[in-house]
């Protein structure tokens, strides 16, 4: 089966649209005047890293994009609220239970945009996060440039007057300037790793409790739907009274305990890592999976080793040989991440 694991390649069709063919492309996709996004959008993204650094400027890009991205989540939550105020509005005029049903359809959808305007909050601690990647890459960028300068400048008098007293001078001044760069760039790379990880645990955590919490919204709203008879009656049959209004009611009551009552550790999804021989461990596990349990889900699980097989399939290996001491085994300790938690 092909898999993609590159943004460079076209993503493989997933079961669901296997099973169920996606829809068309929508109409509001193509056609539009000024072409993908706002005008403020595309100049934004444009010119973000044409003032900055040449170190820092295609993560500077990246900042500015980033906010594009919060701008677009912020007018769909308002338009998200805005939605669920006119579902309303046109439901009032509608029979019993369309009336109750899409008005409270649209205290639902109303709570969606509410998340999503927390979910901006979480999200632009990712943002700032990796601001400060920027902010150090642009700092360490006239290190870089002055170690260059200076070389530039010893290459030009050796060719021009080799005999020439500054270029001990220079030559003393390079040696400051390389170890004041070496300096910055260890700073940087630890930086960046550091950063980078907080980072993406912020977006994932935003990302995994907006995800959940939309589809508890989901299924609440499929209980509601549940309500309406949508049984056909022939001209002149009157419906049965609609009496689902408690109901109704008592799912809104539900949806709003559970999306308050939600946390981390009541997460439906775990996070799982598979790094080795597809092997998955819960990232929440109190305890880390020891050396053998990784060595045993390198097992094959059609066959149990016992314990002198080992020593008796292995190859002799001559007593002088230098390969006697090279496969003695190796207990390697896996230390599994925690994500870091949103404040």
């Amino acid at each position: 089966m092909h898999r993609t694991y590159s943004m460079r390649n076209s993503r493989a069709p997933t079961a669901q649209q296997i099973a169920t063919p996606p829809p068309p492309p929508s109409s509001t996709k193509s056609g539009r005047f000024f072409g993908r996004g706002s005008l403020t959008h595309t100049f934004r993204r444009t010119t973000a890293g044409s003032f900055s650094p040449e170190l820092s400027r295609k993560l500077a890009q990246l900042v500015k994009m980033e906010k594009n991205v919060m701008r677009s989540i912020e007018l769909v939550s308002r338009e998200r609220r805005d939605v669920a105020k006119q579902l309303s509005l046109w439901g009032e005029d509608c029979d019993d239970d369309i009336s109750d049903i899409t008005d409270k359809l649209g205290v639902l959808i109303y709570e969606v945009g509410e998340l999503e305007d927390q979910f901006i909050d979480r999200y632009d601690q990712y943002r700032v996060t990796m601001k400060s990647i920027r902010n150090i890459e642009a700092s360490v960028q006239p290190s870089r440039e002055r170690k260059q300068k200076i070389t530039d400048q010893i290459a030009q008098l050796k060719y021009k007057d080799p005999n020439s007293p500054k270029i001990v001078v220079l030559e003393q001044e390079l040696v400051r300037a390389e170890a004041e760069s070496l300096v910055a760039e260890a700073q940087l790379s630890n930086i960046t790793r550091e950063k980078l990880k907080a980072a993406f645990a912020y977006q994932f955590d935003a990302l995994r409790e907006h995800s959940e919490k939309l589809a508890m919204i989901a299924n609440y709203g499929l209980g509601l739907l549940d309500l309406i008879d949508d049984q056909p009656v022939t001209p002149g049959e009157t419906r049965p009274a609609y009496d689902g209004y408690e109901a109704s009611k008592q799912v809104i009551i539900d949806c709003e305990n559970a999306l308050a009552n939600w946390t981390f550790e009541s997460a439906v999804v775990k996070p799982a890592v598979s790094i080795h021989s597809g092997a998955d461990f819960d990232l929440h596990d109190d305890e880390e999976p020891t050396s053998d349990e990784w060595l045993a889900a390198d097992k094959p699980t059609d066959e149990v080793a016992e314990p002198g097989d080992a020593a008796a399939s292995a190859p002799a290996v001559p007593a002088g040989s230098d390969t006697a001491s090279a496969t003695v085994p190796v207990e390697v300790e896996v230390a599994v991440p925690t994500p870091v938690v949103a404040a």
